[in-house]
């Protein structure tokens, strides 16, 4: 046995007995100390390093960690094993992640796009309130001749004042009646929700004379972070918004890689309470303490994430999502108490999950649809969520087809040596001059460069192969002599954006040809995927009257750049518009429209799924999409080369 001592960089330690030759990784996560492990523990994304203070361990050379690291102590903890006593300093990930947790406002396209889309939806019969109501009411005091029980007075008044045929609640919400009624002498404040001739009450309490408060929370459980807006559900305001890492990346990136976790032992649980404690229940402290409310005063969670994050959520094995003929335990998961998954809301507060449609495509899209919305209209578009999978999503008011491809967390920053979420100090936009290739680029927040976010991704590999710095298949001209153009000891090529020595950062920022090559795969998946959804219906791609771009890459993507890289179909620009986070967007509109979680309900069983795996020209089609922009340029007419 081992002794073990992880030193959390500037905040605390953590002692652990370890076995010999136990992997580091696995004996840090069995500490409970967070690691960045994008891959999962495979060597191949090279964000898991620590530094080992005293002592050593058994490691093995990689292309991630440099000379100079590897004599500064410096190694993958997915690719060292204990060997004896050791002291280990890890990055502080937690606090980074509770840090990168940012209070906003929702970006211009996101409002825009939520008003548009409920005057739309209201226009078309929808019914402008939520569900969740309150009423302060003056019951009858009780005498010898009205004698009858409390909650039968109380059900009574429902079905004589307001219309309802019955009331039910809990045990809880029963034990509140007698103090509750008798304090302001059958006065009372009762939170409930309308189930049409039915009200199911959350909460009962005294009258104290002021308005009513209730919230709601509009949730996006994403696999690489999750979104949350509070609203107030007596005005349907959206208060505010927060947002954080899911805290679930400690143990893999995607999907995939989390699904692998989830079968070791105590995987599923510690899935579950990364994302229930570490994610969302931070995100809900936030949001409370910034806008000072009570979080009894929640009454209500709308969420939408993919279909594993809902299986991970739930504590529902998600295995045979990953294996032929992939399919999920639940797709339609029923309306369940916050109190049975642990988020912490008001004890009778109730979670809706948007149902999703299949393994790939999940409650996230449903929701996404329910807020473009694509189903209502008469012309042809799509909808092309890009995150960790890419989504698709094509049809009108007569059908819906949809598809899903394994993008990889790449359009997030995910996977890519110096890739970040889109928070303050990543680098969204950038222009390379051509005279000299020199780097021009806006952070997010205006503050100096931590890394480089999904649009400035896009950006700059679209300026590196305008201005000749890479070719069609994302390798670096060996031919330049430029400072900012370096080769490491394994020949692989890196273009330098921020550094120490040319321009006295505090990091350097740069991109490397493996990058780039994740990249091409991540975008030759979706246009692959596009085309294919396509061509199944023998549909051109010029049927197409509007395009929507969805998720996490960024409020600054560029759309001729992500067309010019061939990710995106060659169709006129003002065809495009980005609405950023359409799964929060549907999920606030659920939230305030009576019908809308019906509606999302519908909408996800008149979606048909097509398997891309086993469609025959697929594979073909992604393999000629790993080339920028595309091996046949037809498809690309008015891309500039």
């Amino acid at each position: 046995m081992q002794k073990v001592q992880f030193k959390i960089k500037g905040k605390r330690t953590v002692d652990l007995v370890a076995t010999d030759n136990e992997n580091l990784l696995d004996a840090a996560r069995r500490a409970g100390v967070m690691i960045d492990s994008p891959c999962n523990g495979n060597a191949t994304c090279g964000k898991c390093k620590v530094k080992i203070v005293s002592g050593q361990v058994k490691t093995t050379e990689t292309r991630h960690i440099s000379e100079e690291e590897a004599a500064a102590g410096i190694v993958l903890s997915c690719n060292s094993n204990i060997i004896g006593d050791i002291e280990v300093e890890v990055p502080d990930l937690a606090s980074s992640f509770v840090n990168e947790m940012q209070i906003t406002d929702l970006s211009k396209n996101e409002n825009d796009n939520i008003k548009h889309v409920r005057k739309k939806l209201i226009k078309n019969g929808m019914t402008n309130a939520s569900r969740l109501w309150s009423e302060v009411i003056q019951l009858p005091l009780p005498n010898l001749e009205d004698n009858i029980g409390d909650e039968d007075r109380l059900k009574r008044y429902f079905k004589q004042n307001l219309g309802y045929n019955d009331i039910v609640m809990s045990l809880n919400v029963m034990r509140k009646i007698p103090d509750a009624f008798r304090e302001k002498e059958f006065l009372i404040e009762v939170v409930y929700l309308k189930r049409r001739d039915v009200a199911e009450i959350l909460d009962i309490k005294p009258a104290n004379g002021n308005k009513p408060v209730l919230y709601g929370i509009a949730l996006d459980i994403g696999t690489t972070s999750v979104s949350a807006c509070l609203v107030d559900m007596n005005t349907n305001e959206i208060v505010t918004k927060a947002s954080m890492g899911n805290a679930q990346v400690k143990y893999g990136a995607d999907v995939i890689n989390r699904i692998v976790y989830s079968q070791k032992s105590g995987g599923l649980e510690n899935l579950r309470r990364a994302i229930v404690d570490e994610s969302i229940n931070m995100l809900i402290e936030k949001l409370v303490k910034a806008t000072n409310i009570a979080k009894e005063d929640i009454y209500e969670v709308c969420a939408a994430g993919n279909t594993t994050m809902n299986h991970l959520l739930l504590g529902i094995n998600p295995d045979y999502l990953r294996r032929e003929p992939f399919i999920p335990v639940i797709n339609d998961i029923p309306e369940m108490k916050c109190l049975e998954l642990g988020i912490n809301i008001n004890p009778e507060g109730k979670i809706y999950l948007a149902p999703s449609v299949a393994s790939y495509v999940g409650g996230d899209i449903t929701a996404g649809v329910f807020a473009v919305p694509i189903w209502i209209r008469e012309g042809f578009s799509m909808l092309v969520d890009l995150g960790t999978n890419g989504e698709i999503v094509f049809g009108n008011k007569d059908f819906l087809m949809t598809c899903a491809c394994s993008a990889g967390p790449a359009f997030e920053g995910g996977e890519i040596s110096c890739g970040t979420r889109a928070v303050p100090g990543a680098i969204e936009q950038i222009y390379i001059n051509d005279s000299d290739l020199r780097p021009f680029y806006n952070t997010i927040g205006h503050q100096s460069p931590i890394g480089i976010c999904g649009s400035g991704i896009i950006d700059l590999i679209c300026e590196m192969k305008r201005t000749g710095i890479i070719d069609g298949r994302g390798r670096i001209d060996r031919t330049l002599d430029h400072p900012r153009i370096r080769f490491d000891e394994y020949n692989i090529g890196q273009y330098i954006l921020y550094s120490k020595e040319l321009d006295n950062g505090s990091r350097d920022v740069y991109i490397t040809e493996i990058d780039i090559s994740s990249f091409i795969k991540a975008k030759g998946a979706v246009f692959s995927a596009i085309y294919t959804l396509m061509e199944s219906l023998e549909m051109p791609i010029d049927v197409l009257d509007d395009i929507y771009v969805a998720g996490g890459i960024g409020t600054n993507l560029v759309i001729k750049n992500a067309i010019a890289l061939g990710m995106l179909p060659d169709i006129p620009v003002e065809k495009y518009h980005y609405i950023g986070n359409s799964s929060m967007q549907g999920c606030y509109l659920a939230l305030t429209l009576t019908e809308g979680k019906d509606k999302i309900r519908e909408i996800s069983k008149n979606m048909t799924y097509m398997e891309l795996s086993v469609y025959p020209s697929y594979m073909d089609e992604f393999i000629s999409a790993c080339f920028i922009p595309h091996t046949n340029l037809k498809l690309f007419p008015s891309v500039e080369y």
